[in-house]
């Protein structure tokens, strides 16, 4: 195993992989995609560069996040069901196992990577989370809840300007979603020495 795609990925957001980034899988080929699916998700992202304004981006990125939960794989989808529900249910520990299950027979589906970081950062794991949300993004660098999950994990680290680099890759892919503009504007201003 290694960690080269995770380090790549973090060398292109111009901040420093976690130290446990080497221990994380290597991103597999996808496999042969739903065509439609990958059209469909295409064209929202292309809709969504153009968002005139941000109660439309973030009616496309909940578009898009629907279509990410969909795997190509009855198994794959259940096992994520299940784990969400798990997770909903507070019972992280199974959520947990189903995640670990999930990833190791679909690991080129970054969606299944960044709800296994959600498990770990509620179980109190940030090293697994960062290097799961690393993953996703790896395998997805155009996957905005991974982002914006990574851009807060390294906020709340402290790592503020690690944090606006990642928001504003954000923003490069989706101009008016509201959740990035709203993290990149309080970063600029804490970083300037205002808080908001």
């Amino acid at each position: 195993m290694t960690g080269r795609p995770l380090l790549v990925f973090f060398c292109l957001l111009g901040i420093a992989a976690p130290a446990r980034a080497a221990d994380a899988p290597a991103a597999s080929p996808p496999p042969a995609a739903d065509a439609d699916q990958d059209a469909g998700r295409d064209a929202l992202l292309a809709r969504l560069a153009i968002a005139a304004d941000p109660d439309e981006a973030d009616g496309i990125v909940a578009r898009i996040d629907r279509l990410n939960q969909h795997s190509g794989s009855d198994t794959g989808d259940l096992l994520l069901n299940r784990a969400a529900a798990a997770i909903d249910g507070e019972n992280v520990e199974v959520a947990q196992r189903l995640l670990d299950a999930l990833t190791a027979l679909q690991p080129q589906w970054a969606e299944a990577w960044a709800a296994r970081a959600n498990a770990d950062y509620l179980a109190g794991d940030p090293k697994a989370t960062f290097v799961d949300l690393a993953r996703a993004l790896a395998d997805d660098p155009k996957h905005l809840k991974a982002l914006a999950d990574l851009g807060a994990m390294l906020e709340d680290a402290g790592r503020r300007d690690d944090a606006l680099r990642v928001y504003q890759r954000a923003l490069e892919i989706a101009p008016q979603w509201r959740p990035a503009r709203e993290a990149t504007d309080r970063l600029r201003a804490a970083i300037a020495g205002k808080d908001l």
